[in-house]
């Protein structure tokens, strides 16, 4: 399957679906990229940039741009689900149509599906209970489309319960700019790559209300601290978030200009009210549909997440970030122990 005799189907247009696509026209040459709205799909084939959500990027010639859904999904080996983590169920519904067979799923969304409280790779399997979980793949990282859609090096992680086709997949995707690590934990995985994006808010939050540096940094580790433990009790293994779609993902995503997260966060922190915030965003800040996933997993599994409760009072019952912090800062003195 690897090499430029596979053949790809991203299904979702926007700046990760876009910069995957440049990425991988690297090394393959037969690519078919999904965008729902016609117009905005024509506009795309004609254009060869993604000038709304990724601007001065060329979509290479090859790359083959359709609102037909059946075209990037029939004949194809992968497909990569790009779509936002509300559009998913959508999406897994559309594919009924299709016989899946041997395909690889591989998806690069990253959230939790409100309601049901459910991981991207859950939704897949209560949509599509044919489809074998050994060929879903996750993949996730510090990764903002801005940057590997510029060749900046960049590493992510791979991972399906199935290893081998997790390193089906990190041979697809692997370049010069773009190294792809194998691994099984799919949980561990998948809600590194979510829940990374409360404590970006945060962090913005602080920025935007005028904190430091020191506290940006207890936010990140004392958010890790928050990931792990939910994690763990969905049944993650505890090391994943150290590693790149835990730790590395965290990092990115709270110190990074390109976050949309964080920049919600910023804006919040100024003033703003989240739907002055959204209104004005052309691209979709996961974490915010996030946070309100992980404060209902956290209380239905008993887990003790206080930023992330904090973050959720500051967007959903306007508490004052101030008042949040002071919360914070003033709850009972604790042995620091890090993964409990």
């Amino acid at each position: 399957m690897s090499g430029v005799m596979t053949k790809i189907g991203i299904l979702g247009a926007g700046s990760w679906g876009t910069a995957l696509s440049v990425l991988l026209a690297v090394r393959h040459d037969d690519i078919v990229m999904w965008e729902f709205r016609p117009d905005v799909a024509k506009q795309l084939t004609t254009l060869r940039e993604n000038r709304a959500m990724l601007p001065d990027i060329q979509i290479p010639a090859k790359i083959v741009i359709t609102d037909d859904l059946e075209q990037a999904v029939v004949d194809r080996d992968v497909l990569i689900c790009a779509v936002p983590s509300h559009i998913v169920r959508e999406l897994a519904t559309r594919l009924l149509t299709f016989t899946l067979g041997q395909k690889l799923l591989v998806s690069v969304t990253k959230g939790i599906e409100n309601n049901t409280l459910l991981r991207v790779s859950q939704i897949f399997a209560a949509v599509l209970p044919d489809f074998p979980q050994e060929q879903f793949i996750v993949l996730s990282g510090p990764s903002h489309a801005e940057e590997v859609s510029r060749e900046i090096p960049t590493t992510v992680v791979a991972a399906c319960i199935a290893l081998p086709n997790a390193k089906k997949v990190q041979e697809i995707f692997m370049t010069p700019t773009f190294r792809v690590y194998s691994h099984t934990d799919v949980t561990g995985v998948e809600l590194g790559g979510s829940l990374k994006n409360i404590i970006a808010i945060a962090a913005g939050i602080g920025d935007g209300v005028g904190f430091g540096d020191n506290t940006k940094a207890a936010l990140m580790t004392r958010g890790l601290v928050e990931i792990t433990r939910l994690g763990t009790a969905l049944g993650a293994n505890s090391l994943t978030f150290a590693g790149l779609s835990g730790m590395g993902d965290l990092i990115v995503t709270c110190m990074s200009r390109h976050s949309r997260n964080r920049y919600v966060g910023e804006q919040i922190g100024k003033g703003k009210t989240l739907t002055e915030v959204l209104s004005e965003m052309v691209m979709v800040a996961e974490g915010v549909r996030t946070t309100r996933a992980a404060y209902e997993l956290a209380k239905l599994h008993g887990v003790e997440m206080p930023i992330t409760e904090e973050v959720y009072r500051v967007l959903f019952e306007n508490k004052n970030p101030k008042d949040a912090v002071y919360a914070l800062m003033t709850r009972d003195a604790k042995q620091e122990r890090f993964g409990v």
